[in-house]
């Protein structure tokens, strides 16, 4: 008996999956998605009642208002899950083994895993830039070739196609399906889709997930010859798309227009403003016409990083034999969220200051500050461990170590007033005439030659938990206080996480943006919410798993090793 096993055309294959930063995200602009529409939409299909969720559901308003909308029989209207769905029914229509189809690259990512699944031979030809690449496309076209792919504008680089290009497909190829894939097709300058629909041999693919801000409704659909789609009918699901999504996306078709067209112009406006501030930054933008701007540049990954550093999600492919060295950044559509997006930008590529928290990334404060945790701990007969102190330390709220040692005490079931501990921690942190203070045991943990090398660079700040009389005797202890401008310090008012002391450092500084290197959530956190990019870095002694939790918290990346932020500088 042999066991069980896929077709052979799934081997090696995985679900797609876009690699993405774990820490959250409010900012989305790694997926195209268009603006949403008005909530008032929601409520006419509550209106609609449970009838519409109970019955299987008709496409026939849909698709009506589409075959008005360009001059087609209805016949000639496909209503599909998501332009991903005419895509698939497509290949599965035209290929098979011994069969193959063109497309050039880099490309739509599920267009070669739809192809690849039936088993033809997939001939690629490279488009990275300029205009679409119809002769080398020519070239690969056999007596075999039943598919010949164009994305216009091209998902992931905005480039496009023009009707010239289309005609000669079909006529050189008329053996072949030209099936057009104009998912961002309303913000291109043609519209190629009067072309395609005049063409004998041709599909155009469209949805609503982008102009029309319903990505999450799957929504698309196919026009072309009524033969061709009747093979697309046979293949697909006979409900293919649900009720609900239906209604939504008649009433956005026959209502929606104005709004869709002030979405497009306003995406138009951003796409030049986006292209010309990452020309300015160093990249290189393509001339898109989609609702995104793509950009090659060596720090591609760092983009993407940053960006979710701030809680801005943005599409990168490191790695990847054609999109290595390149970032897609959807146009917000919302001024607001485009002065975010743009002031995110500066911060990450070009940074006005640095910023470093002091336990930790400066101050080696493992036989100090944390061993002076566990001693007071200890006079009331409590064991905490360093590992206790750094799990707690991770959780975040943990910037005054008095606070910290009273919280764990409490854990453990000793009730002391936040005073005795503070006073305990106190005398043993600061010394007594009989014994030496456990400051004195404080290093620094970067060399002081790094430090002078950063600050004739860019200016330094350090916003630190501990009064001012504890942080400038570190400084000043290891030779290093008058390479930092500015000390923010317990007396300067709020703690991190709170954003007030990052704020306050950029204030003082004179700066708009900067880069904040921690050790702990609370860093990241308060980084964060005032803008600047945080960067983790290991503490001494501490695991590898803790890399996780400052990512999760919102770390852009995690240093092993402070040395590395100077190749990260610009």
């Amino acid at each position: 008996m042999t066991s069980l096993s896929p077709i052979p055309a799934l081997e090696g294959v995985i679900a797609y999956r876009v690699p993405g930063h774990p820490a959250s995200m409010d900012l989305m602009l790694d997926s195209n998605e268009g603006r949403a529409p008005h909530a008032e939409l929601l409520q006419r299909v509550v209106q609609a009642g449970p009838e519409l969720v109970r019955r299987y559901p008709a496409s026939a308003r849909l698709q009506s208002a589409i075959s008005k909308r360009f001059g087609v029989d209805s016949s000639q209207v496909l209503v599909t899950a998501g332009a991903d769905d005419g895509i698939d029914r497509c290949c599965r229509s035209m290929l098979c083994p011994g069969r193959e189809i063109v497309m050039p690259l880099p490309t739509f990512e599920m267009l070669p895993r739809y192809a690849g699944l039936t088993g033809a031979t997939v001939r690629t030809v490279p488009w990275s830039d300029g205009p679409y690449p119809v002769e080398a496309v020519l070239r690969e076209v056999n007596e075999r070739t039943r598919m010949i792919s164009v994305i216009s504008p091209n998902n992931p680089t905005g480039e496009v196609a023009t009707a010239a290009d289309l005609r000669r497909l079909s006529d050189a190829a008329s053996h072949a399906l030209i099936v057009l894939d104009l998912a961002y097709g309303e913000f291109a300058d043609e519209d190629l889709t009067p072309t395609a629909l005049s063409l004998p041999n041709a599909v155009v693919l469209r949805t609503l997930s982008k102009a029309w801000g319903m990505a999450g409704l799957r929504v698309g659909y196919v026009l072309g010859p009524s033969h061709v789609l009747g093979w697309l009918r046979a293949l697909g699901q006979p409900y293919a798309v649900s009720g609900p999504s239906l209604l939504m996306a008649s009433i956005r078709m026959e209502e929606g227009e104005a709004d869709s067209q002030a979405y497009v112009r306003r995406v138009r406006d951003e796409r030049r403003e986006l292209s010309a501030l990452l020309s300015e930054l160093g990249a290189r933008p393509t001339p898109s016409q989609g609702n995104f701007v793509f950009a090659r540049t060596p720090r591609a990954r760092w983009i993407r990083e940053g960006l979710a550093g701030l809680g801005i999600s943005v599409r990168a492919w490191p790695g990847h034999p054609e999109l290595d060295g390149c970032v897609r950044i959807t146009c917000p559509g919302d001024e607001q969220a485009l002065a975010r997006l743009r002031a995110a930008l500066r911060a990450t590529l070009v940074p006005q200051a640095l910023l470093f928290d002091m336990d930790g990334p400066l101050a080696d404060v493992s036989g100090s500050y944390r061993q002076a945790v566990i001693e007071t701990a200890g006079r009331w007969g409590v064991t905490v461990t360093a590992e206790d102190i750094a799990a707690a330390k991770a959780r975040g709220n943990a910037n005054n170590d008095g606070v910290l040692t009273r919280e764990l005490l409490r854990e453990r079931g000793v009730d002391v007033s936040l005073e005795e501990v503070t006073g305990r921690f106190e005398r043993i942190y600061q010394g007594t005439q009989e014994l030496p203070g456990l400051w004195t045991r404080e290093t620094l943990v970067p060399s002081r030659a790094l430090l002078e090398r950063l600050a004739a660079r860019l200016p330094l700040a350090v916003v630190t938990g501990r009064p001012r009389q504890d942080a400038t005797r570190f400084l000043r202890k290891q030779g290093v206080e008058g390479l930092f401008r500015v000390v923010v310090c317990t007396e300067d008012g709020r703690l991190k996480p709170d954003p007030a002391p990052v704020r306050r450092a950029l204030e003082l500084l004179g700066v708009r943006s900067a880069w904040m290197i921690g050790d702990k959530p609370d860093d990241m956190g308060a980084a964060r919410a005032a803008g600047v990019v945080p960067l983790g870095v290991s503490s001494p002694g501490e695991t590898p798993e803790r890399a996780d939790g400052l990512r999760q918290a919102g770390a852009a990346r995690v240093l092993a090793r402070l040395d590395l932020l100077e190749e990260m500088l610009p």
